[in-house]
């Protein structure tokens, strides 16, 4: 059973192709060269078993790489820390992490959600101004609410953000895509400049007495490097301006389109804001940002009878792991009451589960109910058909495109 990510039914449904890798187990698809790995328990041990599932070769292309982008590509120094580190390197930087970036509901909730309320306020207010247009939700909102939220975090300015997103974007299509050699060499380039920034952007933190998190950071390590290296945290804020945004975009994308398909439900969060974390819990199962994840055997595996080679790149489907029956009853119907739909793996599992996850459910969570008070007729432009871009693991939509009808008084909005 092989597996296309860049063409076909992938891009607008995957649910059928997962059907049909979760009937094919763990297996080898020779024109990706990957190891195929879909059930939810295969997915979740893989997750969890650092010794035998390694992270070295997780942000490596999963293609040969032209040497003209690959003479740029070697030039970005930035030392393993969070994805594709490993022990002994990843817990310590994962402590650094744990200490330094607030990571549960309460600790986000008081050091940022005052920043994400006010950047939730002035994109609905943008989106408010345009009655009566079609507007792209990507562009307009979900695109740009992570990101703005993640450079007040780290004091980045946000004149920053065009090139900032386009860095990221090109750094997603590089390693999880399939660009033409030409398109790799410009790629390649923009990446080596986005790490250039994250260095300059470091070294501007170094005297100290900043309040952002890169000061934060700094200071964690007392200028001792067996703590962290300056290094290392460029390559932290590095990882950080990509993953910390990317997949809380997609997520509000893909929950935006849920929503928007029923009017009733669309209306309800802004009466009902109670109903609206059961709901992402749902879609982070049912349509995860990230629906495939790469990881290298350390040794030989076996899985479902079948036996890994060690140095075996795997992808595992985080996707089809999410619509396995034998983890969830009913998989392919969205269901925000079900029980089961915590045991999705959308933030992954094991010591590699994201840091981010409380911050992504908050802004998801704000954006849907200040949007749903403010613009409670927004509806789904006619014509559209869903279509993500093509990419081995992370789902983005290429565009979400709705009518925005006249906005509420904010007077009449439901307080929150």
């Amino acid at each position: 059973m092989r597996l296309n990510p860049f063409a076909g039914a992938y891009l607008t449904d995957p649910a059928g192709v997962w059907a049909r890798l979760l009937d094919g187990g763990v297996h080898h698809d020779e024109e990706l060269g990957l190891w195929l790995i879909s059930r939810h328990a295969d997915v979740r041990r893989a997750l969890a078993d650092a010794r035998s599932f390694g992270n070295a070769l997780t942000l490596a292309p999963v293609y040969d790489v032209c040497p003209e982008a690959l003479a740029l590509v070697v030039q970005i120094d930035a030392p393993p820390t969070t994805a594709a580190a490993d022990p002994p390197v990843h817990p310590r930087t994962r402590r650094a992490l744990r200490v330094t970036f607030a990571n549960t509901p309460e600790r986000v909730e008081q050091r940022y959600g005052r920043i994400v309320r006010r950047r939730v306020d002035e994109l609905v207010s943008r989106l408010a101004a345009r009655a009566g247009e079609e507007v792209d939700l990507v562009t307009e909102f979900t695109a740009e609410l992570p990101l703005l939220v993640l450079l007040d975090i780290l004091g980045v300015p946000a004149r920053d953000v065009p090139r900032i997103r386009a860095w990221a974007d090109g750094q997603i299509a590089l390693i999880w895509g399939r660009p033409d050699p030409a398109e790799q060499v410009r790629l390649a380039g923009g990446l080596l400049e986005f790490w250039r920034y994250c260095q300059d952007l470091v070294r501007r933190r170094l005297d100290g007495g900043g309040d952002d998190y890169v000061s934060e950071l700094l200071a964690y390590r007392h200028g001792d490097d067996e703590v962290l290296t300056t290094a290392e945290v460029s390559s932290i804020v590095f990882n950080l301006l990509v993953a910390g945004h990317e997949t809380t975009a997609g997520l509000l994308a893909h929950a935006l389109e849920g929503a928007l398909s029923e009017p009733d439900r669309w209306r309800s969060f802004a009466e009902r804001p109670e109903r609206v974390p059961a709901f992402l819990t749902e879609t982070l199962r049912f349509a995860p940002a990230i629906d495939g994840w790469l990881r290298v055997t350390n040794r030989p595996v076996t899985l479902g009878g079948v036996t890994i080679p060690a140095g075996a790149r795997c992808l595992l489907l985080i996707g089809a792991a999410n619509r396995d029956p034998a983890a969830f009853r009913d998989p392919n119907r969205f269901d925000p009451d079900r029980p089961d739909a915590h045991e999705h793996l959308s933030f992954g599992h094991g010591p590699h589960f994201c840091i981010g996850a409380a911050l992504a459910r908050l802004e998801a969570g704000t954006a849907l109910t200040r949007l749903a008070a403010a613009l409670p007729d927004l509806r789904p432009a006619p014509g559209h058909h869903r279509a993500f871009r093509p990419n081995l693991a992370f789902r983005a939509h290429r565009a979400l495109p709705v009518t925005v009808a006249a906005a509420v008084p904010s007077g009449h909005r439901p307080v929150a």
